[in-house]
């Protein structure tokens, strides 16, 4: 009799094993959030991606397999630090959307993290163009989200189709920025409705 012959399904090798560990999943987190504590404390410059790993407890490779470089990173850590720490809000009303922008702001502006952010911006985007042009990328793309609040203010009909979007926006940022340059008190939370009568008169709503 012939041999009988074993079906494909009956002779289909094993799928091959995985390598290496799966990815940390938290490490990005971990990263961004230790780069952005040593930019704060020490500067760009003396932020080293050692440092960055050993305080993120991830290893080096980790680091420079999801960032290409020290630059690329210090960006990505200032611009978490922005959406983590002045997140843009959408309540469906921009007064509502101002005073939970206003609040996280002058929030941010009176912690120690938040002071040391503003002067340093100040005294190392003036010393250093390089830095400069890292800082204010971190600062367009905040901006950016800012203008949506206000665009989204205009289309529901609640502020002049014509009003300076650019100003509403820099109005804020320009008066923190100012009164950390020459240590001057931010504004306080009780004072946040009266911030956002002042912009709001200003559009026309």
């Amino acid at each position: 009799m012939p041999e009988s012959v074993s079906s494909p399904e009956a002779t289909e090798p094993p799928a091959p094993r995985r390598k290496g560990r799966p990815r940390d999943a938290s490490a990005d987190e971990r990263i961004l959030a230790a780069a952005a504590e040593l930019i704060l404390q020490h500067g760009y410059d003396n932020m080293t991606v050692d440092e960055v790993a050993a305080k993120a407890k991830a290893g080096k490779a980790t680091v420079y397999r999801r960032w290409s470089g020290k630059e690329d990173l210090a960006f990505a850590a200032l611009e978490q630090l922005y959406t983590t720490e002045l997140p843009i809000p959408d309540t469906g009303s921009i007064r509502e959307d101002l005073r939970q922008s206003y609040r996280s702001a002058l929030e941010f502006v009176s912690t120690e993290s938040g002071k040391a952010y503003l002067r340093m911006t100040i005294a190392e985007s003036l010393r250093d163009d390089r830095l400069g042009a890292l800082y204010t990328a971190a600062h367009t793309a905040q901006e950016a989200a800012a203008r949506v609040m206000f665009e989204r203010g205009i289309a529901r009909g609640e502020l002049r189709a014509d009003m300076r979007v650019d100003f509403a926006v820099a109005w804020i940022s320009g008066l923190l920025v100012l009164n950390a340059a020459i240590d001057k008190a931010q504004p306080t939370l009780d004072e946040v409705d009266e911030m956002i009568d002042f912009v709001l008169r200003g559009c026309g709503a």
